[in-house]
C-alpha cells in the first residue's frame, strides 16, 4: 500500500557537498530535500567560497555548515565526524563535486598529463567512495548516496575531453558501491542531468554550443532546471527509492536518447 510516506523526507537528515552558490545543482537538491522535510548539513569548499555558499546554507536551515575540501587531510572526516556527535546518523549524502585542471580539461585526452588525470580522478571519484565508506557506520537502517555525472561518460563530446574517462569511472564506482553496500540497505545512484549553465560548466571550452545542440536534440524542448534535478534526486532519497540502486539516472528532458 502506497501513503504518504513513501514522498516525504520527515525526520530525515542529510549531507549535501558541492554547492557552489545558489545557481549550482547541489542546491537545487538541497532546496528539494528540504522541501520534503529534511534536516541538511552543507559544506563550503573554503573561506573564499564561503561568502558564496552561506546564504544558500541559510536558506535550506541548514543545521550544520562546515568547510570541506576534500583535497585537506582529515577535513571530510571531520564533516562525518561532526555529524555523528550533532544526529548520531545520516540517511542521505549528495556527492556533487569533480575538478581537472584547465590545461588537462581543455586539451586532448591523450595529452593530459598524468598528474591532471590523477588529480581529476582523486576529487571526481576517489571522493564519492571515501564519502560512501564514512557514511556507512551512519545509516545502520540503510540510507542513499548520489553522485553527478554527464552524458560524456557514455559518448565522446568534443568538448568534455578528460572528463569523459574520469566520470565513466564515477559511474562504475557507483554501481559497484551500490551492489557492496546494497545489503546494509544503502543504494547509490549516478545522475546525469544535461548541459546546464553552472559555474563548474564555464571551464569546459565551447560549452554554450554543446547546451544549444542539447537543447534542439532534446525530445521535451529544454534541458533540465536545477529544480528539475533536485525534485528527481529528492524524490530517490524517499522510500519512493527503495527498489532502485546502481542506475544513471538521466535528467535531461531526453537528451542522451538521441545521440
Amino acid at each position: 500500500m502506497i501513503d504518504s510516506d513513501y514522498f516525504n523526507l520527515e525526520g530525515k537528515r542529510g549531507l549535501v557537498i558541492g554547492v557552489a552558490n545558489m545557481d549550482s545543482i547541489a542546491y537545487g537538491c538541497a532546496r528539494a530535500f528540504r522541501t520534503l522535510g529534511a534536516d541538511l548539513a552543507i559544506t563550503y569548499l573554503n573561506e573564499k567560497a564561503r561568502p558564496f555558499v552561506e546564504p544558500a546554507a541559510r536558506a535550506v536551515g541548514a543545521e550544520l555548515f562546515l568547510p570541506c575540501d576534500v583535497m585537506v587531510p582529515g577535513e571530510l572526516e571531520a564533516v562525518f565526524a561532526a555529524i555523528g556527535e550533532r544526529w548520531g546518523r545520516l540517511d542521505f549524502v549528495l556527492h556533487s563535486i569533480a575538478f581537472a585542471p584547465r590545461a588537462d580539461l581543455q586539451g586532448r585526452l591523450v595529452d593530459s598529463s598524468a598528474e591532471g588525470f590523477g588529480l581529476a580522478v582523486n576529487i571526481s571519484v576517489h571522493s564519492f567512495l571515501r564519502v560512501a565508506h564514512l557514511a556507512e557506520p551512519l545509516m545502520p537502517q540503510g540510507g542513499s548516496l548520489f553522485a553527478m555525472t554527464f552524458y560524456g561518460a557514455d559518448k565522446v563530446l568534443s568538448t568534455y575531453n578528460l572528463m569523459g574517462p574520469v566520470k565513466a569511472a564515477l559511474e562504475s564506482a557507483v554501481r559497484y558501491t551500490a551492489a557492496e553496500l546494497g545489503p546494509q540497505g544503502i543504494r547509490a545512484y549516478a545522475i546525469s542531468p544535461g548541459p546546464m549553465l553552472t559555474r563548474a560548466a564555464t571551464g569546459l571550452k565551447d560549452f554554450d554550443e554543446l547546451r544549444d545542440a542539447a537543447e534542439e536534440r532534446a525530445p521535451l524542448g529544454r534541458l533540465a532546471e536545477i529544480d528539475d534535478v533536485g525534485a528527481v534526486v529528492a524524490m530517490l532519497a524517499t522510500r519512493t527509492g527503495t527498489m532502485l540502486t546502481g542506475q544513471i539516472i538521466y535528467v535531461d528532458g531526453g537528451y542522451h536518447i538521441t545521440g
